[in-house]
């Protein structure tokens, strides 16, 4: 099969055997997606090496311990958990030690035409969801972990820093649930898509004519300045939720965090069906996302188009 692999230090599109995981299905993956965790992959981040990916939706090929999957479409949770240890057992493998992660830790992930996971992390996809959108489950879930981990209300004030795919995301997730949401971008027109949806929208710049007085800041932007920009807007005893993944190292001012008290979250992950159920009920517009969809064959040239400045999801078609 054809996968686009990260090897000693470099991005190439390989002919690779099909991997056969005992005790786990086997996928064809139909559409996968290019995440800006891929492009810190490829520049040094976690140090991981394999084929790349971990956005994907596709159909169960092969499964023998849940034969009644095989030929449905599925999206995957991406971290695969030991099973044994207290986490995994308590029904979270999302912090488990021992845990590989799609693409990203000790698993090969889904720019390829086939990949595996354990049954037990696939999650069907309702008829009316199109690959399309299916393929944003992973990252819309991820926006969603917000809501576990920090409570929202209608009238809680939200800044979310960054206009890029997850910032768009996180910001639409939020408006569903608070009526104070501003996401701070510097583009008008990806900012568009969350007013849309009823997001404010203030350009960077204007950023620092905001009152310091929001009870939650999301950093979603990829970037360092991201949690200065953060910093600025919070007010004391505020929490500052960190969804950037990026290699390189960030400074940031401490005593702003101790004088005012402010609670850091990290958040990563999130479950897979609630995200599924908002694009079932049209919640949340992805559509708007998506610049380029590529053929697998064209991958290097898919990764290149990821990193222009103004591009949105690149997807990849095996």
């Amino acid at each position: 099969m054809q996968a686009l692999r990260f090897e000693n230090f470099q991005l190439r599109l390989a002919e690779f055997p099909p991997p056969r995981m005992e005790g786990e299905a086997l996928i064809r993956v139909l559409k996968s997606g290019i995440c800006n965790t891929d492009l810190e992959i490829v520049r040094g981040y976690a140090g991981f090496e394999g084929t790349i990916g971990h956005e994907f939706v596709g159909i169960v090929e092969e499964s023998s311990d849940a034969k009644s999957l095989i030929g449905k479409r599925v999206v995957g949770e991406i971290n695969v958990g030991c099973g044994v240890c207290k986490l995994c057992v308590g029904g979270d493998s999302r912090h488990c030690p021992f845990r590989t992660v799609l693409g990203i830790l000790g698993r090969d992930g889904a720019h390829a035409e086939f990949l595996t996971l354990p049954t037990r992390n696939l999650v069907e996809v309702p008829p009316d969801v199109p690959n399309e959108e299916a393929v944003f489950v992973e990252p819309l879930a991820a926006a969603c972990a917000i809501l576990e981990q920090v409570e929202i209300n209608v009238e809680t004030r939200i800044a979310v820093i960054g206009d890029g795919k997850l910032g768009l995301l996180c910001a639409q997730v939020l408006a569903l649930y608070s009526d104070e949401v501003f996401l701070v971008g510097k583009h008008r027109d990806k900012m568009l898509i969350a007013v849309n949806r009823g997001v404010q929208g203030v350009m960077l710049n204007d950023a620092e004519k905001l009152a310091r007085d929001f009870d939650v800041a999301i950093e979603a932007s990829g970037s360092a300045g991201g949690f200065k920009t953060a910093l600025q807007l919070i007010r004391p005893r505020g929490k500052l939720v960190l969804k950037s993944t990026f290699h390189g190292d960030s400074r940031w001012d401490t005593a702003r965090v101790v004088v005012d008290e402010i609670t850091i979250v990290g958040s990563r992950c999130g479950r897979f069906a609630p995200a599924l159920e908002l694009l079932r009920d049209k919640r949340v517009d992805v559509s708007n996302l998506i610049s380029d969809d590529l053929r697998l064959a064209k991958g290097i040239e898919a990764m290149k188009r990821a990193k222009k400045k103004n591009a949105m999801k690149v997807l990849l078609t095996p």
